[in-house]
């Protein structure tokens, strides 16, 4: 048997691990909806800092993500699009691979959370890097080599069944997987309406401009722009490298963001929003928003510069300013998104 995906099952250059595993799926199910609107319809963009005792710094332009008290991503987009999405955890690999191979037997690529460090398809170097909150889509499995195929953003790689475990079971933190999958049940799929994206606009401009805690939003901008100041003093040479690394990685295109710390990706979608609502302030929007992204790239490879430079510690000081001009323009463009949408 040889190892291919399912019947009808098409490969996608996607750029967000999970709008990218959710653009597969919904494709899949002829659900034509574009990566960019996935993520903007799932309330999906803000940013947040965070740097919890004895783990690496965080910084990233997600929003939405899913835990206690909020939908998450996935179920907001589904809500919004007509489609019902669950998610499901185990400590039991035995049940999480039954469960996969059985939704595969019965047609369906199957989307999982995973630690991207055991994957074995990345390159890492000599880095020991885990992020186990990488989602992909298994599309396919060959019984007789025990490998399936997944899809991620490059295209569709086989992974032993071995591995798929680790990937899987993984307890590093601050994100290990719990073999997490995914259900979406596509009987009343439909497009989003303009009500539904100017909400979704309204509840992503209220979150960066009015967070429940300084961590979040434009503070939460600012507040890592001085917190990386103390980085030095708080980490070794060797943690403070890969701290820079992580922090380019979740700025740039590599890291899964599609550029720009995900306001490429946001500029986009308000694109495909001013047609639907039919309001052409929001091409003005899309504007500033690229531009900001140009303006976050900037600071990725500031990070980047740093992890590789002799003096690591040097290139921190040239992050503050431009990270705070980044807040002000973050503050006057989703005060402008905000008057829009009311």
């Amino acid at each position: 048997m040889t190892l291919k995906p399912l019947e009808g099952f098409k490969s996608l250059e996607t750029r967000h691990c999970v709008t990218g595993s959710m653009r597969h799926v919904y494709a899949y199910n002829d659900h034509d909806i574009s990566e960019d609107m996935l993520l903007g319809i799932g309330a999906g963009v803000s940013f947040s800092y965070w740097h919890f005792k004895g783990q690496t710094p965080f910084m990233g332009g997600r929003g939405n993500v899913s835990r206690p008290g909020e939908e998450g991503l996935e179920k907001t987009t589904g809500r919004r699009t007509g489609v019902v999405v669950e998610s499901y955890i185990t400590s039991s690999a035995r049940k999480a691979e039954r469960t996969l191979l059985e939704m595969l037997d019965a047609g369906q690529p199957v989307m999982i959370q995973c630690d991207m460090g055991f994957l074995p398809y990345f390159d890492f170097g000599d880095t020991d890097y885990h992020f186990g909150w990488h989602i992909v889509v298994v599309c396919g499995y060959d019984a007789e080599t025990r490998q399936v195929l997944i899809a991620d953003r490059d295209g569709l790689h086989p992974v032993s069944m071995e591995d798929l475990e680790k990937v899987r079971g993984s307890t590093y933190k601050p994100f290990p997987p719990r073999h997490k999958w995914y259900t979406f049940d596509f009987s009343n799929k439909r497009q989003p309406t303009a009500d539904e994206v100017r909400e979704a606009i309204a509840e992503q401009a209220r979150g960066m401009l009015e967070p429940p805690i300084s961590n979040i939003g434009v503070k939460g901008i600012r507040k890592a722009a001085k917190r990386a100041l103390k980085w030095p003093d708080q980490m070794d040479e060797e943690e403070l490298r890969f701290t820079l690394f992580n922090m380019f990685i979740f700025i740039d295109a590599t890291g899964g963001t599609g550029g720009g710390a995900f306001r490429y990706m946001f500029s986009r979608f308000l694109r495909e929003a001013a047609a639907i609502m039919g309001d052409a302030r929001l091409e003005e929007s899309a504007d500033a928003f690229q531009h900001i992204g140009d303006k976050w790239q900037e600071v990725a490879e500031i990070f980047k510069r740093g992890w590789k430079a002799k003096d690591p510690a040097a290139m921190l000081a040239e992050t503050t300013a431009p990270m705070m001009d980044l807040a002000d323009l973050e503050e006057s463009a989703w005060g402008q998104l905000r008057e829009v949408v009311g």
